[in-house]
């Protein structure tokens, strides 16, 4: 075998090593990845019951039941982008700054009876909002961040961004109209 020959086998040796490497790695970082859904997505096309997700959206107003399995408490409520819903169940305490009508994100997995949250994500203040959640929710059309914060759970069904569209060029006609301004009051009179 020459010199040449060799230093060939050594490089398709070395390359077929670090190909089995990035393999084995890039499967065992495919079973840590948890992706982001939506609950339309959801609906379309549900993620096998052995994966891990995050489901996000908005908490459904007067969807929450609360109940007791011994002493854990379960809760259920339903999770919605504005075009579709899940029922998420969760046992545990979920957390304090949980709310109808307001973002969450689940973490857990699609089984039979619907998604089996491990964990819930709450928001942190009242502005904000999941990157995904708000993304899921422009995309759908239910929300736009030009025309002011994210609108209730409950009027995502008669709203969308053309009505908050008018609703905004109705306010800003109003406010350019001075004849529908009121009028400043007068100064009084010195006597």
């Amino acid at each position: 075998m020459t010199r040449k020959s060799r230093r060939l086998w050594l490089i398709i040796a070395c390359i077929a090593c670090l190909g089995a490497a990035a393999a084995l790695m890039l499967r065992a970082f495919s079973s840590d990845i948890v992706f982001f859904v939506t609950p339309s997505q959801v609906e379309t096309r549900p993620p096998p019951a052995d994966r891990t997700v995050r489901l996000g959206g908005m908490v459904v107003a007067g969807s929450v039941k609360r109940e007791k399995h011994g002493e854990t408490p379960v809760a259920r409520f339903d999770v919605t982008d504005g075009q579709a819903a899940v029922t998420v169940r969760y046992e545990g305490i979920l957390p304090d700054l949980f709310r109808e009508g307001q973002s969450v994100v689940a973490v857990g997995s699609m089984q039979k009876d619907g998604f089996v949250a491990s964990e819930v994500l709450a928001k942190h203040d009242e502005t904000y909002m999941p990157k995904e959640v708000a993304e899921a929710l422009k995309k759908s059309g239910k929300w736009d961040p030009r025309f002011g914060p994210p609108p209730s759970a409950a009027s995502w069904n008669s709203m969308t961004v053309q009505d908050a569209k008018k609703d905004l060029s109705g306010k800003n006609a109003a406010a350019s109209n001075p004849a529908q301004t009121p009028a400043s009051a007068p100064a009084p009179a010195a006597n």
